[in-house]
C-alpha cells in the first residue's frame, strides 16, 4: 500500500490599518538590493512585515528597487514603503549578504551577515571601510540567547542542501551505471516553495518504495553530523523519504546484512564521540575536554563510519583547531579499498557539505560551488578534481548560499524572527547603548571602533594604507591610477604641475588625491617622496635620475617605464647599499618587450635550447583607419620624444658582426619592409639604440655565438623618408632658439624660397610631392592657432607643438601598439626553428589608448609587486627575472594584452638597412 505524504506551508498575515501615522521619532529603515550573487533573491523583511511595522509604529521604510528580489517592488509600495534608489534618508539599513565598500553610506547603522567576526580575510577590507565611515555594524549571526542563534537561515540551508544532495545523487548513480528514482529530484531552486519541494521528495520516496535502491550498493545510508538548525533542517527533508534511523554502532551490521531491505533509505545521526577518540584508542568521555584540548584527539571517521555510509551531510561547523573528520589521504585509502573489493561500491559516493567549511572537516571540499554548478568530483587516488559524473571519486557539493534556493519561505521565516529585534532598534528615545543585551552583543563596530568583544579583530584588519606617489599626470598615468586604486589598501597621490589634469585622474576614486607639485622645488619633492611607500615616476625622462637620487636617500622604492640611462645605471651601488629597489623599463617598449622575450628565452633554456638570433620590433601607431595624415602618425602625447629618438645612434649585431648607424643617418638608413605574423600588417623599421647590451641583459651569452641581436621601431611605410626630408629642411634642429611671432613666420623661416627639390637635394619627384603635400597639411588652420612666441623655442620644439595640434587623434579614432619578436632557436641536436611572438593591441574608441594601457598597466603591476614585497632585490633593475615578468604577463593576458606565438621552419633574419634608395 502506498503511503500518502502531506506537507503544509505556513502563511504570514499581519492585520492593521493602512493609514500611516506620524513617524513619532521612530528611526527609519532602508532595505538594500542584494548584489553579491545573481542567485540572491532573499529579503530580510517581507512586504507583510513592512506593512505591520508601518501600521504599528508609523516609521518610514525605504526600499531599493530590484527586479530579482522574491518580493516585487509593487508589493513593498502597497505595504507603504517608498521604493527609491537612494537610501541616504534611512537611519538603519538592512541586507542579507556583504555590502560592497563603495555602497556603504557613512554614519549609518547596517544590519547584515558580514562574516567578519571570525576574521574572514576577504571581508577585512570591508570591515575597515565600516570603521572609516563610522558605521554601526550589527551582525544577525551574533543575535543570540545564550548560545542559541535567534535570527538565522540555518534550517533552510539544511533543507535546500539536502534537496540538492538528493538531486546530485541521481547524477552520481547514473554516472556509475544505474538509473534510480533520485533522477527525478530537482535542485531546491527549481521549486516555487518549500512545500512543493517537499512534495517532490515525498514522490521520490514513493518511487524508492516501489523500485528500491540498487542492490549492488547494499543499504543506502546517509550520515548526518551536527545537532543544530542545519542538521535538523536536512533531516527534516530526509524524513520525507521512507527511512529507518540506525545507531552509528550498528552500521557495520547493517551493511553486512545479506538480505537488506532496499525499499527504504537509512540514516545515522552522528555525535562527536562516535568518530573522535583519544590516543591509544581511548573513547571520548568528556566533550568539554575535546572543546578545550582538541590536540588530544584524532578522528576514526575513516574506518568507523566512512566504509558503511554512501552520503555524508554536514551540519556541524568546524574550525582549524580541531581534527578533520576525513583527510584526503584517508579518503584515498577508502577508494583504494573499494578498488580491491574490500569496501562496497558507492560507499562515500557523495558529500553534501552544507556548512561549506573550505578544507575543513572534510579536506576534499577545496572550494565552494555555485547553484548553477553545484557539484564536482574528487579522485583521491590520483588527487585530481574533475566534472565527469562517470569518472572515479566522490561527488562533492559545497554551495555557500543554500537558503537563497528557497527565497520565499526562508525570507518569511527570517523576517518573523527579526521583527521584534527590529522593532526595538527603531524605538524612539532609546539610544543604541540602551538596547537589550541581544542587540548590544551583536554589534561589531560603532563610532569608528571595534566593540570590546571584537578587539581581537584589530590585528586582522588591513595594515595602514600603503601610499603610492605618482609623479606626473600624462596619459599613461590613467590606467595605472585606475588599476592601483582598485586595491583598498592603497592610497594614491598624483602630484603634477598640471593640477586640473591630476584631479581628473583621481576624481572617481575615493582612495586617491591630486596635489600640485613643481618638481624643480627640491624641498617639496623630497617631502612628497618621504611620505610615500612607493614612487612611480612618469616625469620627462631626463628627470628620472633626480627622482631616483632622492628615493635612494630617503630609502624609498621607485618604478618608472623609461630606459635605464647611463646616469641611472650609475646609481646602482648606492641603491644596493641603501637597500632600495629602482625598477625601470616596465612600460611597453621598454617593458612588455623585455618580459615577453624573457618568457620565451627562459623556456628555451629550460628545454636545453639556445637562442641564436633575436629580433624585436615595436611601435606605437595610429590604427590603420586613423593613419590618413602625413607621416602616417598621430600623437596623444608630446611628439618631442619621438622626434629626438629619430636622431639616436644605433648599434646591432647581424650576420655575426657589429653594425652601427649614426643618428644623422638613422632615418635615411631605415629597413623598408618589416613583416609580422599578420599578413595585413607590413611596416618599415628603424634600428633602436644599442641592442648589443641586451644579449647580456637577457642572458643570451656571448655575441660571438649569436647570428643576430637587434631591436627596432616600427612605423608605417613612408614615415622615415618624409621625416628625413623635414630633418634636411631643419625642422629637427634643437640648439638655436628662434625669435618668431607667428606660424606663418615659422614656415617662411623653415622652408627656403627655392624649389623643394633643390632644398632637399633630390630629384625624386615622389618625395618632393609628399613633402609639399605634408607642408600644406601642416599649414592648414595655423592662422587661428596660438603661437608660443614668448618661449623662443628651437625648431624641433616648435615642430613638436605644431604636430601636437595637427597630428592629433580625432574623436572616435583609435591608436595601436604592435610588437613582433623573432627568435632563431637551436635544439641540442643542432636543429633550428624560427619562433615568432606578436602583439597587436588597439585603443578604445573615445577611451583609453593602447599606448596608455600598455605602458600604464605594466608599471602599475610592477608597483604592486614592489608594494607586496615580491620584488625585494635592491639595485637598478629591468623586468627580466621570472618573479617579475611572469605575474605581470599573466595579469596582462587576463586584461586582453596577449601575444600570438607561432613556430615555423628556420629562416635567417634579413636585416639590411638599405633605406628606400631615394636619398
Amino acid at each position: 500500500m502506498r503511503r500518502c505524504y502531506t506537507t503544509s506551508s505556513r502563511h504570514y498575515k499581519y492585520h492593521g490599518s493602512h493609514s500611516s501615522p506620524s513617524t513619532g521619532g521612530y528611526r527609519s529603515l532602508g532595505l538594500r538590493r542584494e548584489d553579491k550573487s545573481r542567485w540572491e533573491r532573499r529579503a530580510p523583511l517581507t512586504p507583510a512585515a513592512v506593512q505591520r511595522l508601518i501600521d504599528e509604529t508609523g516609521t518610514q521604510v525605504y526600499v531599493q528597487p530590484s527586479t530579482k528580489r522574491i518580493f516585487t517592488d509593487s508589493e513593498y509600495q502597497k505595504a507603504g514603503a517608498i521604493v527609491t534608489e537612494d537610501l541616504s534618508s534611512a537611519d538603519i539599513i538592512l541586507g542579507i549578504k556583504e555590502v560592497p565598500t563603495e555602497s556603504l553610506l557613512k554614519d549609518k547603522t547596517y544590519v547584515f551577515f558580514s562574516h567578519t567576526h571570525k576574521g574572514t580575510p576577504s571581508n577585512m577590507p570591508m570591515l575597515q571601510n565600516i570603521l572609516d565611515k563610522k558605521i554601526r555594524l550589527i551582525d544577525y549571526e551574533l543575535m543570540k540567547d545564550g548560545h542559541k542563534r535567534l535570527v538565522a537561515f540555518g534550517e533552510f540551508a539544511g533543507k535546500a542542501g539536502m534537496i540538492d544532495t538528493l538531486h546530485g545523487m541521481g547524477h552520481r548513480f547514473l554516472g556509475m551505471g544505474h538509473s534510480t528514482p533520485f533522477m527525478y529530484q530537482g535542485m531546491a531552486h527549481t521549486y516555487p516553495s518549500l512545500a512543493s519541494a517537499k512534495l517532490s521528495v515525498s514522490q521520490l520516496g514513493n518511487l524508492i518504495e516501489d523500485q528500491g535502491t540498487p542492490s549492488s550498493f547494499g543499504p543506502l545510508v546517509f550520515a548526518f553530523t551536527g545537532d543544530g538548525n542545519v542538521a535538523h533542517g536536512a533531516m527534516d527533508i530526509f524524513k520525507e523519504l521512507p527511512h529507518e534511523m540506525v545507531a552509528p554502532e550498528d552500521l557495520a551490521k547493517l551493511v553486512k546484512d545479506k538480505n537488506p531491505r532496499l525499499n527504504k533509505v537509512y540514516g545515522t545521526h552522528l555525535d562527536v564521540h562516535h568518530y573522535m577518540e583519544k590516543a591509544g584508542g581511548k573513547p571520548m568521555e568528556n566533550y568539554d575536554e575535546y572543546l578545550h584540548k582538541p590536540e588530544l584527539f584524532h578522528s576514526r571517521f575513516h574506518d568507523k563510519i566512512a566504509p558503511f555510509v554512501n552520503t555524508v551531510v554536514t551540519g556541524a561547523y568546524w574550525d582549524k583547531r580541531y581534527p578533520r573528520l576525513l583527510t584526503n589521504e584517508q579518503l584515498r585509502e577508502i577508494q583504494l579499498k573499494q578498488q580491491q573489493g574490500q569496501i562496497l561500491p558507492g560507499k562515500m559516493m557523495a558529500l553534501g557539505d552544507i556548512v561549506c567549511d573550505i578544507r575543513g572537516a572534510f579536506e576534499c571540499l577545496s572550494h565552494s560551488t555555485s547553484i548553477d554548478n553545484g557539484f564536482f568530483y574528487y579522485d583521491a587516488i590520483k588527487d585530481v578534481e574533475h566534472q565527469n559524473p562517470e569518472g572515479p571519486g566522490i561527488q562533492v557539493m559545497g554551495i555557500d548560499i543554500l537558503p537563497a534556493e528557497l527565497p520565499q519561505d526562508s525570507s518569511q521565516f527570517f523576517s518573523e524572527k527579526l521583527y521584534p529585534h527590529l522593532k526595538e532598534m527603531i524605538q524612539p528615545g532609546k539610544s543604541p547603548r540602551e538596547w537589550s543585551p541581544t542587540l548590544r552583543n551583536s554589534i561589531i563596530a560603532e563610532d569608528g571602533k571595534l566593540t570590546a568583544e571584537h578587539q581581537d579583530l584589530t590585528r586582522q584588519l588591513p595594515a595602514q594604507k600603503k601610499k603610492v606617489l605618482v609623479l606626473g599626470s600624462g596619459m599613461v598615468a590613467g590606467p595605472l591610477v585606475d588599476h592601483l586604486t582598485r586595491r583598498k589598501d592603497v592610497h594614491m597621490v598624483v602630484a603634477s604641475n598640471m593640477l586640473p589634469e591630476a584631479q581628473k585622474l583621481t576624481a572617481s576614486h575615493d582612495n586617491a588625491e591630486a596635489i600640485a607639485l613643481d618638481i624643480a622645488d627640491n624641498n617639496q619633492l623630497q617631502a612628497c617622496i618621504e611620505q610615500a611607500d612607493v614612487i612611480v615616476s612618469f616625469v620627462p625622462a631626463f628627470l628620472h635620475t633626480k627622482v631616483a637620487d632622492i628615493c635612494i636617500s630617503k630609502r624609498k622604492p621607485m618604478v618608472t617605464a623609461s630606459y635605464v640611462s647611463p646616469e641611472m645605471q650609475a646609481l646602482e651601488q648606492r641603491a644596493k647599499d641603501a637597500g632600495v629597489v629602482i625598477m625601470n623599463e616596465v612600460g611597453l617598449d621598454p617593458g612588455i618587450d623585455h618580459m615577453s622575450a624573457m618568457k620565451i628565452i627562459d623556456e628555451c633554456k629550460q628545454q636545453g635550447k639556445k637562442v641564436r638570433s633575436f629580433v624585436s620590433w615595436c611601435g606605437g601607431l595610429p590604427a590603420p583607419d586613423a593613419s590618413n595624415v602625413p607621416l602616417g602618425y598621430k600623437f596623444s602625447w608630446s611628439p618631442r620624444g619621438v622626434l629626438t629618438a629619430s636622431g639616436n645612434d644605433a648599434v646591432y649585431w647581424a650576420n655575426g658582426k657589429e653594425i652601427s648607424i649614426s643618428g644623422d643617418d638613422l632615418l635615411k638608413n631605415h629597413f623598408p619592409r618589416v613583416e609580422t605574423a599578420y599578413r595585413g600588417f607590413v611596416f618599415e623599421g628603424l634600428a633602436n639604440r644599442n641592442a648589443l647590451g641586451y644579449a647580456d641583459i637577457y642572458g643570451l651569452g656571448s655575441l660571438d655565438q649569436m647570428d643576430t641581436m637587434f631591436r627596432g621601431t616600427l612605423r608605417y611605410q613612408g614615415y622615415s623618408d618624409l621625416l628625413y626630408a623635414f630633418k634636411k629642411l631643419g625642422f629637427l634642429e634643437m640648439k638655436t632658439p628662434l625669435d618668431l611671432k607667428t606660424w606663418a613666420q615659422y614656415f617662411d623661416y623653415m622652408v627656403p624660397r627655392v624649389p623643394l627639390g633643390q632644398a632637399l637635394a633630390t630629384n625624386h619627384q615622389g618625395i618632393i610631392d609628399q613633402v609639399a603635400e605634408a607642408l600644406a597639411f601642416l599649414r592648414k588652420g595655423t592662422d587661428a592657432m596660438a603661437f608660443p612666441a614668448d618661449q623662443k623655442l628651437a625648431a624641433l620644439d616648435l615642430f613638436s607643438v605644431l604636430l601636437t595640434k595637427q597630428l592629433s587623434y580625432a574623436p572616435g579614432e583609435r591608436d595601436m601598439c604592435a610588437m613582433h619578436h623573432e627568435f632563431g632557436i637551436e635544439d641540442v641536436n643542432g636543429n633550428r626553428e624560427t619562433l615568432t611572438s606578436t602583439l597587436v593591441q588597439f585603443g578604445e574608441e573615445n577611451g583609453t589608448t593602447s599606448m596608455a594601457k600598455t605602458v600604464g598597466l605594466p608599471a602599475a603591476m610592477a608597483t604592486e609587486l614592489v608594494l607586496d614585497g615580491r620584488i625585494q632585490e635592491p639595485g637598478v633593475h629591468r623586468p627580466v627575472q621570472p618573479h617579475v615578468y611572469l605575474p605581470i604577463l599573466e595579469q596582462l593576458e587576463d586584461l586582453g594584452v596577449r601575444f600570438v606565438e607561432q613556430s615555423k621552419p628556420y629562416v635567417a633574419a634579413n636585416l639590411e638597412a638599405t633605406g628606400s634608395g631615394i636619398w
